[in-house]
């Protein structure tokens, strides 16, 4: 089979194609104004995000993984204090709090969703830790380090059961962080609040990254922060800008996690196309559906209060190798996000964690794979891929 042929699992060249000269001229704005940091190109994607995002205050900053620990310093997370998320994530998500002297304690994530399971973490907070019902500060009851946040992942583009989570937070004194960086634009109906609410601004803060493979994504690295709170964006700038508010002035140590204004300039242009991609790939999801309807895979499952962006197109399989080996000969490219739970990684080996302490993780982690998902697939490669998966269930079926 010709190259040509090849359906890829991400195209990243036609969408910068057919936008290449909105594109130049963002970069050619910042070579002929001098604006290489900050700026009117950040402000203005600043402002553009925080509206996309229904939120008051965006931050522009490096990277997604900076988006998380500046968002960390910001609420004062640090030594003393454990944050709770999930195994099944990228470890951006937890080496930006280990990077702040906090520490990580994973919670099983839900099997039909790929979240972190409310269920469990409540019976987390119920059989591990100790509230002071007074004060509302929870303790974890091996070690006497305070419980300060729990970072849901939007994993894949899909919403957790925020109201669920903001509940029992609520009620045992926790920070709600949102690792919204495969979830741009996602939805969430909170039944509390009889409305739909977007990714990023229902936690004390959001935290995205506009790394190229995401739904909006830049030409290089770059991540943003959400917040209603005023005071942490301020925060979480000064930490940006090496703990200054004024130039030559430092309050604080801090980093070097600016945005660049190259890069927010042509996140702009990128974002005033993100209704139309999202609406494609949620219809590229659907068609998905009905195609693999029966086929040997599991299909990604979609709650009624959720309305998914699909980041990622994540099917289950009992022979995820070997129908990625299959695929892989029909020019049919595929990934895994991610093959192993992040409490079973060498980095994590000193946390003392063991085979069987997340089953649901870990049993997903060895049936995922991702199908190809980019807006400008069409319903012939769809009906390719999905041809490809029935006839390896087939192949299965009679061996």
């Amino acid at each position: 089979m010709s190259n040509t042929n090849n359906i890829p699992f991400l195209d990243l060249v036609t969408p910068h194609v057919e936008l290449e000269a909105e594109l130049m001229a963002a970069v050619q704005s910042a070579l002929r104004t001098g604006y290489f940091i900050g700026g009117p190109a950040v402000k203005k994607f600043e402002d553009s995000f925080a509206a996309y995002c229904e939120s008051k205050h965006c931050v522009g900053v490096g990277s997604g993984t900076d988006a998380l620990r500046l968002t960390y310093l910001g609420l004062g997370i640090g030594s003393g204090d454990v944050v709770v998320t999930v195994p099944h994530t990228f470890i951006a998500t937890t080496e930006s709090i280990s990077n702040t002297g906090a520490r990580v304690q994973f919670i099983d994530i839900d099997e039909a969703t790929y979240n972190l399971s409310p269920l469990k973490l409540r019976q987390y907070l119920e059989t591990r830790c100790r509230i002071d019902r007074d004060t509302k500060i929870t303790t974890c009851r091996a070690t006497g380090e305070r419980v300060k946040a729990v970072v849901p992942v939007h994993i894949y583009g899909q919403m957790a059961d925020m109201d669920a989570i903001m509940e029992i937070a609520e009620e045992y004194g926790l920070l709600v962080i949102e690792d919204a960086a495969q979830a741009h634009g996602a939805k969430y109906f909170s039944a509390k609040q009889n409305r739909w609410l977007t990714a990023g601004s229902i936690g004390v803060a959001g935290c995205f990254s506009f790394y190229p493979g995401k739904n909006l994504g830049a030409c290089g690295e770059a991540g943003a922060v959400t917040t209603e709170d005023e005071e942490l964006a301020a925060r979480i700038r000064m930490y940006r800008d090496h703990g200054q508010r004024q130039k030559y002035y430092h309050d604080v140590e801090g980093y070097n996690g600016r945005l660049d204004a190259m890069q927010a300039g042509m996140l702009s242009v990128k974002l005033e196309r993100m209704p139309q991609w999202t609406e494609l790939r949620q219809k590229a999801a659907c068609r998905y559906n009905e195609l693999l309807a029966d086929s040997g895979v599991v299909v990604p499952f979609e709650p009624t209060w959720s309305k998914a962006v699909y980041h990622l197109y994540v099917v289950r399989s009992k022979d995820r190798d070997g129908l990625m080996k299959y695929l892989g000969a029909q020019g049919i490219g595929t990934g895994i996000h991610y093959p192993i739970p992040l409490h079973l990684q060498v980095a994590y080996k000193g946390h003392f964690y063991s085979a069987g302490d997340f089953p649901v993780a870990e049993a997903v982690a060895g049936e995922i794979v991702s199908l190809p998902m980019f807006p400008q697939l069409t319903e012939e490669q769809q009906v390719r891929v999905a041809a490809a998966v029935r006839a390896f269930s087939q192949l299965e079926v009679t061996r």
